[in-house]
């Protein structure tokens, strides 16, 4: 019996030991800087061969820590600001306001991203034609383009949004410098590789990062110029009378403007009526002939048929 008990008690002190070993040698090796890669920090493993002549998963290793240990960016002095400004102005002449407004824009340094002009039937005041443009102007320039506007038609509408880009601006530019300084130290591993396994593999990192940052560049082109020009989606219609600035303040003064554009539309109704008669005379003759041919063959065959009655009743 007592040798059993010091059987046991033996093998639990050979297996403390070994349990003792184990983690002090486990903590060795990560004093040592041998971690198990799972543990290992760092964004990039690009080699698995620890014997090559040239020690890149070292220099992948310092790349690494470098991009780890970079600090936040700072933010600029000046703001990203995106400005979009949406108008619906009115005229009496089309023509002149598209005039002007091209020369102010080249006055401005600014042009024309969109330009659509149209016609369409309406009434109650209203002529046919109407132009829809999108307008880019350098954002410093802005308010004097809206303010000239105001000078050379009737402004009915005007909202300005102001979209704060800056913290994206500044994160999209951190990443694209950071992918420079990685394409850098690429080159110089690619130039340093030796074996065929470390060339394929820095060539394969280098192509994904060249991709990487084209996309980035591109991105970060873009709200350059959507910061630096500022959007003007402008709305024209030629109109024969200007909308009122303030509405009536009586109710008498509403029922006679009410009044007052019912007699008007009327009288576009029958101006209109007056134009339509006109221009489709020639097919309200055609028809007239149309129908007035067959009943002049009847009216013939009808005499004819009468005649020959008559005479074979006199004979």
């Amino acid at each position: 019996m007592k040798k059993q008990i010091l059987a046991i008690m033996m093998c639990l002190v050979l297996v403390l030991s070994l349990v003792g070993c184990g983690a002090a040698a486990s903590d060795s090796m990560v004093s040592n800087g041998y971690a198990p890669e799972s543990a290992m920090g760092g964004e990039y493993d690009y080699f698995a061969d620890s014997s090559a002549n040239l020690n890149l998963k070292e220099e992948t290793g310092s790349l690494t820590d470098n991009s780890a240990s970079k600090e936040e960016p700072s933010l600029p002095a000046d703001r990203k600001l995106i400005q979009k400004v949406n108008m619906s102005v009115e005229t009496e002449n089309l023509d002149i306001v598209l005039g002007h407004i091209d020369n102010r824009v080249q006055e401005l340094n600014g042009y024309i991203e969109a330009s659509n002009i149209r016609n369409g039937s309406a009434y109650s005041g209203s002529r046919y034609r109407r132009a829809e443009l999108t307008i880019r102007i350098p954002a410093e320039n802005l308010t004097q383009f809206v303010d000239h506007m105001g000078e050379v038609s009737n402004v009915v509408s005007s909202n300005k949004t102001v979209d704060d880009v800056t913290l994206n601006y500044v994160s999209i530019e951190s990443r694209m410098n950071a992918l420079k300084t990685e394409e850098t130290r690429l080159l110089e591993l690619l130039a340093k590789a030796e074996t065929m396994d470390d060339l394929l593999t820095v060539e394969s990192r280098l192509t994904d990062v060249r991709t990487e940052l084209e996309q980035v560049t591109s991105a970060l082109r873009v709200m350059d110029n959507q910061v630096n020009y500022a959007t003007v989606d402008l709305y024209i219609d030629e109109v024969t009378e200007y909308t009122p600035v303030e509405e009536p303040e009586t109710v008498w003064q509403r029922i006679s403007e009410g009044f007052v554009k019912s007699l008007k539309g009327v009288g576009n109704f029958f101006e209109e009526l007056f134009v339509f008669l006109i221009v489709g005379s020639p097919y309200f003759v055609l028809v007239a002939i149309l129908l007035a041919v067959p009943a002049i063959v009847i009216v013939v065959i009808i005499k004819l048929v009468r005649r020959k009655i008559r005479k074979s009743k006199k004979q």
